[in-house]
Parts: C-alpha cells; structure tokens; sequence
C-alpha cells in the first residue's frame, strides 16, 4: 500500500507513542487485533530474531474484552512465548509499568490497552511515555476502547473499525472467510497528513498488512505493506501500520 507508506513517511516509527482508538465500543475486539497485529510486525514478528512484545492490560479492560488467549495471538501468525502479558489494577500502576516497560531497549514493543475515560492518562502522562519511547527506541502503542481522543503528545493517532473478511478466491459457500480484516483511519499525525482512510488484511504467514480492498478483483495477487523500513534515527526507525 504506496499511499499509506507515504502518509506514513515510511511506516510507523519506532521510538514514538501511537494512539489506536475503537470507533465504537463493539469495535474492541478489532481495534486489539489490529493492535496486536502492529505490535507483532514492529517487533519483527514471523522473522528470526523477534523482539518481545509487552501487552499491559486495566483490570476493567480484562472484564470487559475478556481473558487474552495465546491461541488468538498464534492465528494471527505470532508466537505466544514471545510476549508477556500483564493486568494492572488501578490506572497511575498500569502508567507507571508502561513507563518502566519502555526503559527496557531489549523489548520490540509495548501496548497499554485501557477501557473508559482514564483521568490521570493526560498531556502530562503523554509526554512521559514519548520521552522514555524516545530515549530507549521501543515504541508504544496506546490503545483505547469506549474513550475519546483528547490532546497527547502522540506521533499518530488511529480509528479502528471491524470490516468484513476479504473472500478467498477459491472459497464456496461452506469454506471459511479469509484474512482478518480492519477499516483504519489515521485521525491524526504530527508534521504529517491525516484524515486518510484504508481497509487492511492481515497476512498471517508473513506476518504483515496488505490491500484488503481489491483482494477478489486480484485473483489472490497484494500489495504487501512493509514491515521493515531503515531508520534515519534511532527514533525515526519505521514499521508499516
């Protein structure tokens, strides 16, 4: 996907905060997957050498999307012993882990996955996370269900809405549906354009997005979204989104 990559400047930068809000409450579930599938590619996923993924969840994130299953993490192409779960109780421990999550350079990514209005998640906080994101090079995918956006010093801000599977070629009526797929809008981006929209499917044997919007009419035939882009910085090193 050309156009994305270059609203991007080249993918999503390492070393940076990223915002990745779902449209609406029922839209959880796909805003983590897209989440998670990020997540992965930024840490090298489906390649040798893969970086650990750090996934922090609020306890009232837990109630509300449930348990994170290793299995759902496998089928979208990652390994389940290549990350490291963690529920926090109350919302100043689950920033303070972030923080200390992102001190540590050896991690590939962390995600701080939050449900509701987080007072003590401002401007503030924000900076915090984009200054330790920034001085260790791992990048922090803030990702936000029943919230809406409010100032931050976040690189990209993001809209994730569930979208219909991309049928296969080759599927019948009885044939399961094909790759997940997610309807994205970039909200925003600092000295960047913004306001541009794509449909993503998710690649799961090579651990990448692609065009989901003219898999049919390709016979099968992607553009496939890099996930790997060489860095100018240590905090300009990108990843396709």
């Amino acid at each position: 996907m050309e156009a994305m990559d270059a609203a991007l400047g080249g993918g999503l930068a390492h070393g940076c905060l990223h915002e990745i809000y779902a449209a609406e409450v029922g839209d959880g579930a796909a805003a983590a997957g897209f989440t998670l599938a990020a997540a992965m590619g930024m840490c090298g996923g489906g390649m040798d050498g893969a970086r650990p993924l750090l996934w922090l969840r609020s306890r009232r994130a837990v109630g509300a999307l449930g348990v994170f299953q290793g299995a759902g993490w496998a089928e979208l192409g990652g390994a389940p012993d290549g990350g490291l779960v963690g529920v926090v109780g109350d919302t100043m421990g689950l920033l303070r882990a972030a923080v200390d999550g992102l001190r540590c350079a050896a991690l590939g990514a962390v995600v701080v996955e939050s449900w509701g209005t987080m007072r003590e998640l401002d401007l503030t906080a924000s900076r915090r996370f984009a200054l330790a994101a920034e001085q260790s090079g791992v990048p922090l995918l803030l990702l936000r269900v029943d919230a809406a956006p409010s100032p931050s010093a976040a690189r990209t801000r993001w809209q994730v809405s569930a979208a219909p599977s991309c049928a296969l070629p080759q599927a019948g009526p009885g044939d399961a549906p094909g790759a997940p797929c997610f309807d994205v809008t970039l909200l925003r981006q600092r000295s960047g354009p913004s306001g541009q929209s794509w449909r993503l499917e998710w690649d799961r044997e090579k651990c990448q997005f692609r065009d989901g919007q003219f898999r049919e009419a390709l016979s099968g035939a992607v553009v496939p979204v890099p996930l790997d882009r060489p860095a100018g910085d240590r905090a300009g090193k990108r990843h396709a989104a």
